[in-house]
């Protein structure tokens, strides 16, 4: 039985992973998945009785956690919330520290009220965690400093500990609400309705009720519901949701069509050619739901990191509150007020909280780039690829052949390439829609039968009562068949008939405008080798590689051999390096899968690429390959800075609270201060322009 939920308030990727890790030890949970970046739930379970326990480990663990089925999101109430009680406190503690009271009750009044306002909650889920066996977290820490602050006189800045701790916090889920935001734009694709044309007329239904080979009306300014094809009208769509172009581009009668575009000028009658789940839009989304999942290697050191630091220091707090005062006979009330702001550094939220979000606003710029990365594991190893290998046809061509010259033994040329397009009547590969777009004329394929593509080497089948044989030099040689080689630079392809020679068909292929530029960068910016994989003859893959300047190429492959090639690429490769796979998606699907690093070119609607590859770039530019990169790179700077620069000043703090010389206030900037400045550099991911 599987079950969807939306968790409103749910805050930091730790507590998500938390969260997910109590309710697979529920019996009769089968699996469960929680996504920070939809705050989705997904359960599935034996029977609904198991559901009551799952709610109840959530508000146990999460008590700031509202359970929802509906899809929207109050996130903006209970913020504005927050801003109103931080204001009130504020407003209450400068009152109670600058107004001149005669009675000192009065501002201690003042002072008390303003703690209750801002940490009343805190304090109760620190008791509530504390029940639970939950000590080492930042509830519990924050309200022994404070309380402990209160109890030896410190009342002015237990407040202030508690009040920029919840002004911390407040940020923190503003920058965490900001990074999330470029994800969910893409979520935004997201249809709501589709028209169906049922019982005479347009009815508005859910695109999940909408089935195969069903018309739909889409209007102007309407999102594409489903994936179809065109079968009245034209219009221009807007793409830039899936693909970042912010050009449209025209659609007419017969086009393919890929729902989350929108609609912008005439109306366009669709027939539906998939169910929803299995469209374009279906499967983006749940990748992009699903991205937050797969963890960096750095995410994994700050998680256990935490675990072991915040104890130690729990442990070294302890031992300065009470064995100084035993040993060298100092103030008992001194030695708990260093001991109290060290457990206020110790909060090791500035490591738990900015460095998810650096790998997290990676991933959402690179989205909003046309750019989608299933983990930020795979956003870490792009710094780790050494070697790109290239599939040649689509990726680094234009995949886009033309009919260059026809070369015939005594035969008539339009006979033969009428015979050759009728042959190619059913094939979508790029070399047969040259063809047929060459010939150009209605194909009659009445006396046409028994097709037959043979992978690798071209196609064969029967046209009035004939035998024809269309490929490369090796389908000829297959069939024992002679033939007049050619030379010529360009995809060969030779026509025999019942087994006889008769005539050559040359076709060549375009390098991508973006192709050379973007190998040039790779080797010279970023050190890495990059290698083609080609089926085409020898002489044809020289002359591309020669073009491009890629560092080794092979040729005459079989779409098998380029699986073993690869495989003896990643052997030969160093043990810290990775070997990334770049292709088209549509029949690289092996070798996405195989490589360290599978990165699909121009994804959108392939179902090949966004399932086999790690990475998809939307739209067919070679060039996002060094947009991810940098992106990447810079990734990976931010994340290292926020390492440093908190671990360093929490470090230097906590020595100065032992030797006496850092105040509580110091504390609350190692803390609160540190954790702002670094979610801060962590947003500039979001400003940063990747060209």
């Amino acid at each position: 039985m599987r079950k969807e939920y939306i968790l409103h308030g749910l805050d930091c990727i730790a507590c998500a992973d938390e969260l997910e890790r109590a309710i697979e030890k529920i019996k009769g949970v089968q699996a469960v998945s929680i996504s920070f970046t939809s705050e989705k739930m997904i359960l599935k379970i034996e029977d609904d009785t198991v559901l009551k326990k799952v709610f109840t480990t959530i508000n146990e663990m999460e008590t700031n956690v509202v359970i929802d089925k509906e899809l929207e999101n109050d996130r903006e109430g209970s913020s504005f919330l927050q801003l109103i009680k931080i204001f009130s406190s504020l407003v209450l503690f400068l009152i109670g520290i600058l107004y001149p009271f005669k009675v000192q009750i009065i501002r201690y009044v003042f002072l008390f009220v303003s703690y209750g306002i801002i940490g009343l909650e805190i304090v109760i889920k620190a008791i509530k965690n504390l029940i639970k066996g939950k000590v080492m977290e930042e509830n519990f820490l924050m309200s022994v400093a404070t309380i402990g602050a209160i109890l030896i006189g410190e009342f002015p800045e237990a407040v202030a500990v508690m009040l920029f701790y919840q002004i911390g916090e407040f940020f923190q889920d503003w920058a965490v609400d900001q990074s999330k935001r470029h994800i969910k734009n893409l979520m935004d694709i997201r249809p709501d309705y589709a028209n169906v044309w049922k019982n005479k007329k347009w009815e508005k239904v859910s695109p999940n009720e909408v089935s195969v080979g069903d018309i739909i009306l889409v209007k102007p300014g309407e999102k594409i519901p489903l994936d179809g094809v065109i079968k009245n009208g034209e219009s221009f769509l807007d793409t830039t949701a899936l693909t970042g172009e912010s050009v449209p581009s025209k659609v007419k009668v017969g086009t393919q069509i890929l729902n989350g575009c929108v609609n912008k000028t005439g109306n366009l009658e669709i027939e539906v050619t998939c169910n929803y789940s299995e469209s374009t839009v279906s499967k983006i989304l749940n990748l992009v739901e699903n991205a937050s999942n797969n963890k960096a290697n750095h995410e994994k050191f700050i998680t256990k990191f935490s675990k072991v630091y915040t104890p130690i220091v729990v442990g070294l707090a302890f031992i300065i509150a009470v064995f100084p005062p035993l040993i060298i006979h100092e103030s008992f009330q001194l030695w708990l007020y260093r001991a109290l702001s060290f457990l206020v550094i110790s909060c090791p939220c500035a490591l738990v909280i900015s460095i998810p979000l650096s790998f997290f606003a990676g991933i959402g710029v690179a989205a909003h780039h046309g750019i989608l990365i299933k983990g930020s594991n795979y956003l870490e190893s792009l710094v780790k690829v050494k070697n790109i290998v290239f599939d040649k046809t689509g990726t680094l061509t234009e995949g886009v052949f033309c009919v260059q010259k026809i070369i015939t033994k005594g035969m008539d040329k339009d006979k033969l390439l009428e015979m050759v397009a009728q042959l190619e009547y059913y094939s979508n590969h790029p070399i047969a829609l040259s063809i047929k777009e060459y010939y150009g004329k209605e194909i009659n394929i009445d006396k046409l039968e028994k097709i037959e593509e043979l992978s690798g080497l071209g196609i064969s089948g029967t046209i009035n009562k004939n035998n024809i044989l269309v490929g490369n030099n090796k389908l000829m040689e297959k069939y024992h068949i002679e033939y007049e080689s050619c030379e010529e630079i360009g995809t060969v392809l030779y026509v025999a008939i019942n087994k006889k020679h008769q005539g050559t068909i040359i076709i060549s292929d375009k390098v991508k405008e973006d192709s050379i530029n973007t190998i040039h960068i790779l080797q010279d910016y970023y050190n890495v080798d990059t290698i083609m994989l080609t089926g085409d003859k020898e002489i044809i893959a020289k002359n591309i590689s020669h073009q491009l300047g890629v560092n080794q190429y092979y040729s005459e492959l079989l779409p098998n051999d380029k699986v073993i090639k690869l495989e003896e690429l990643m052997k030969n490769k160093m043990n810290d390096e990775l070997v990334a796979f770049v292709g088209d998606g549509m029949n690289d699907a092996p070798a996405l899968a195989l490589s360290d690093l599978g990165i699909a070119m121009g994804g959108i609607g392939s179902d090949a690429a966004i399932e086999a590859a790690d990475i998809v770039i939307m739209k067919d530019e070679i060039s996002k390959i060094i947009t991810v990169l940098n992106i990447s790179y810079r990734t990976l700077k931010i994340a290292r800075e926020n390492i440093i620069f908190a671990i360093t000043i929490k470090i230097v703090v906590l020595l100065l609270s032992l030797l006496g010389i850092a105040t509580m206030w110091s504390a609350v900037f190692a803390d609160v201060g540190v954790s702002v400045l670094a979610i801060l550099n962590s947003l500039r991911l979001l400003r940063m322009k990747f060209n």
